[in-house]
């Protein structure tokens, strides 16, 4: 029996899932879970082999179809990372191993684990914390917001501001301001599938704590910055 049980299910919608607080921290592998699947190489960039939620997939496929269908490329580059991945991410850049941005050592600039650990949270999450880790989530086309911004790309994110919630689609990380004063900065490739991720969302809200987020380099910082309420829980009120 897996972690993830289908215990009811409404009309129009997905079922409703039980799912574990060590499924929403990504204690598990995606590779070896019933619930995933490798995406088809087509819809992807195709640098490795990547996993998502079948649901998700599915979605994305019919959204791919239909964004081709009207001249718009869209090729998955990033999906699912459990713990343990996004846990060799965060060290690395902990460390000064892997520079911020490519060009700051972390372990330098910021001797302070908050403030070190808020320099690595501009861009990337503290394991355990990652909508990456639910397989709902995944980063489309570029990583900068600067490709979004003129030519194919603002074409591309047009699109996908057009289209993308009539496939369950929404971008979680919106320009910060009044309405999204906490979290990370924009992501314009980043794009959630909600009628799963809304269900991790409503977990998080109500199970997960400060305390949870541990196992890894500067963990004890995670309590201090209220990382589940600021950067787990602040994202657009459209995909909360």
């Amino acid at each position: 029996m897996t972690d993830v049980q289908i215990v009811a299910t409404q009309a129009d919608t997905l079922p409703i899932y039980n799912f574990s607080l060590d499924y929403l921290r990504g204690r598990f592998d995606p590779a070896k879970h019933p619930d995933f699947r490798s995406v088809p190489a087509y819809l992807t960039d195709k640098s490795r082999t990547f996993y998502l939620r079948k649901d998700a997939c599915a979605a994305f496929e019919k959204m791919h179809k239909a964004a081709a269908d009207d001249g718009v490329q869209l090729l998955i580059i990033s999906a699912t990372r459990n713990f343990d991945r996004q846990k060799s991410i965060w060290e690395a850049k902990w460390t000064g191993a892997r520079l911020l941005e490519g060009k700051e050592n972390a372990s330098k600039a910021y001797p302070a684990a908050k403030d070190r650990a808020l320099a690595i949270l501009r861009w990337s999450s503290m394991p355990g914390t990652s909508r990456h880790h639910w397989g709902t989530d995944m980063d489309i086309n570029q990583l900068t917001n600067k490709y979004f911004e003129s030519g194919r790309g603002l074409k591309e994110y047009e699109w996908l501001q057009n289209n993308a919630a009539a496939y369950g689609f929404c971008q979680p990380y919106s320009p910060k301001g009044v309405d999204r004063p906490d979290g990370y900065n924009e992501e314009k490739w980043h794009w959630s599938y909600l009628p799963v991720a809304r269900q991790l969302t409503k977990l998080a809200q109500t199970k997960l704590n400060d305390s949870q987020i541990d196992d890894f380099k500067g963990a004890e910082a995670a309590a201090e910055i209220g990382v589940v309420k600021k950067f787990v829980l602040g994202i657009s009120r459209t995909c909360d």
